[in-house]
């Protein structure tokens, strides 16, 4: 047989022998430690080496003092070999548990994940990225959540103030109806039945809400022309607009469609139409615009409320935000679910709103994603009224 061959199949034979112990060995330290897992694995690959080395040197027949500088140079090498084994584990072992230190940062409160300062392996460096990402994630979440929470009481605290007035105006005239004291009892009638109307739309807003927030609004998605769209809730506030003596204005341009739930957007711009025409005195004007934006289309309306203090344009679309102090209120006033009703739609459609002073009032701004390509803008005059639904608003 050739020599070559020879020293092949020793070699491999001693480093084989030295395999299969060592595949027993790491199979009984599957649930051991990563440090003690690495360094029985280096310690099993040096072994294999120095095995198939004086396996093969011993089959040479070399003299008695060769075979001895064979055997120290292994010696040496292993001592080194295991060194640097040792080594490597108390690194990563290191690195382990700074990671696992750091990782006990995510469960408490208020405290976001602070990284290892120390050098760590490549895995563990970009796992520590992954858990820091995490971490901003979850105090996100719980700053979403705290808000939620807080949102959610004021909401409570507000209802209940609200149903607690109406209901005890509407005890009061039921006892004087049925006592026969009531001096007048046709007005009683009428303001019991005004009362009935408001908590009915009260509670239509909750229920609205409750299904925006918990995230079981479903949307009917359709093409539709903003312009019917627009015209539709200008009809629907013409009403409200002429009994407050605020002039009415809308006007599109061009052919704009977008992709909507037409009854749930209708809802949110009558929302909004109903909020400017109640918040623009007599002899003012609200006016409202659909123009084609970048990516999609602009519905703008505009009012003349003389605008909205610096300080709470961050809070109009929060949950029972009135514009004002007074919990009471007033005889027409919503729940102030109005807007939280709009940005709720808005969102559910993957559009934006948002709200900004102008010279003397503020104007509402709905950015839609359109589906078509807009046409040049051709303005129309005042759009033609059609029957809608109407909605409260804040």
């Amino acid at each position: 047989m050739n020599a070559q061959i020879q020293v092949v199949l020793i070699a491999a034979g001693c480093t084989g022998a030295v395999g299969v112990m060592g595949l027993g060995v790491i199979r009984l330290l599957r649930r051991a430690s990563l440090r003690l897992s690495l360094q029985a694995g280096s310690a099993i690959a040096v072994l294999a080496i120095v095995a198939g080395t004086l396996g093969t040197a011993y089959a040479m027949f070399l003299s008695s003092h060769d075979l001895g500088v064979v055997v120290m140079v292994c010696v040496v090498a292993s001592v080194v070999a295991f060194g640097f084994c040792w080594l490597l584990g108390r690194q990563v072992e290191a690195g382990s548990l700074a990671l696992r230190r750091a990782a006990r940062s995510l469960g408490q409160e208020g405290a976001g994940f602070r990284s290892p300062t120390g050098p760590m392996a490549a895995e563990l460096a970009a796992l520590s990225r992954e858990l820091a990402a995490t971490g901003e994630k979850l105090q996100a979440s719980r700053e979403r959540e705290r808000t939620l929470e807080q949102s959610r009481r004021q909401l409570v605290a507000w209802v209940s103030h609200d149903l607690r007035t109406p209901l005890a105006g509407l005890h009061a005239m039921a006892e004087s109806l049925q006592d026969g004291i009531a001096a007048d009892a046709g007005r009683y009638h009428e303001q019991i039945r005004a009362e009935v109307a408001r908590l009915s739309a009260m509670v239509d807003d909750l229920f609205e809400l409750s299904r925006i927030q918990s995230g079981t609004l479903r949307l009917s998605l359709d093409e539709i022309a903003l312009d019917d769209l627009v015209s539709d809730s200008v009809a629907g506030t013409e009403a409200l607009a002429r009994a407050r003596d605020v002039r009415l204005t809308g006007e599109t341009g061009g052919q704009l469609v977008i992709r909507a739930d037409a009854r749930e957007l209708s809802r949110a711009l009558v929302n909004l139409l109903t909020n400017a025409i109640r918040h623009t005195p007599a002899g003012g004007s609200v006016h409202v615009a659909a123009t084609p934006e970048a990516g999609g289309v602009l519905v703008a309306v505009a009012d003349g409320c003389g605008g909205i203090p610096e300080a709470d344009l961050a809070r109009v679309f929060d949950v029972a935000w009135r514009g004002t102090p007074t919990r009471t209120p007033g005889p027409d006033g919503g729940a102030g679910l109005g807007l939280a009703i709009v940005r709720g739609i808005v969102e559910a459609h993957q559009g934006q709103v948002s709200v900004v002073n102008t010279g003397d009032g503020c104007r509402f701004e709905v950015w839609l994603p359109g589906v078509a390509p807009a046409v040049a803008p051709v303005p129309t005059a005042a759009i033609p009224t059609a029957a809608a639904p109407s909605v409260r608003a804040r």
